[in-house]
């Protein structure tokens, strides 16, 4: 017999996933387009930032790399996804862990605040902080992905 989807889960079964960080343009961003090519028929990846900016035009194109296109995805504030009661948050940085307005689902907090039932911190190395030639940065870029990729392999595998 089939379980009932539990809250968050709507009737699509699948797990609600919030990957934070601090301006929402690379890593958090990659980590969205890897969790939905990798596991997408268990998981609804989404990702947004203590701040919106835009997309690293660089994180993208090591995601293509990967036949993964992030080009349509847009840079959003944590407080955009407000409504939304996710399974799981994960911070990918540490200003997104101190600063990102994330909360249990227990708590009374506004709405604009998104709620989570897990949240977990695994920090990840800013790759849009590498400085040098074009292709180092991209190097650093690739660094990230490879290492965020990974650590999704093993904890939604």
């Amino acid at each position: 017999m089939k379980r009932a989807p539990r809250e968050g889960e709507e009737k699509t079964g699948k797990k609600k996933v919030l990957f934070l960080c601090t301006s929402n343009s690379a890593r958090s961003q990659m980590a969205e387009g890897l969790l939905r090519d990798l596991y997408g028929d268990r998981y609804q990846a989404y990702s947004a930032g203590v701040e919106a900016t835009a997309v690293d035009p660089r994180a993208v194109s090591v995601m293509k790399e990967l036949g993964i296109d992030i080009s349509g995805q847009r840079s959003k504030s944590a407080e955009e996804l407000g409504d939304i009661v996710f399974d799981l948050a994960v911070t990918v940085c540490e200003r997104a862990k101190e600063a990102c307005p994330i909360c249990s689902i227990d708590l009374d907090l506004p709405s604009r605040v998104p709620k989570a039932r897990e949240v977990v911190h695994k920090s990840f190395e800013d790759p849009a902080a590498a400085t040098g030639s074009e292709g180092e940065q991209l190097r650093a870029f690739r660094r990230a992905r490879d290492e965020i990729k990974a650590w999704i392999v093993e904890r939604f595998g």
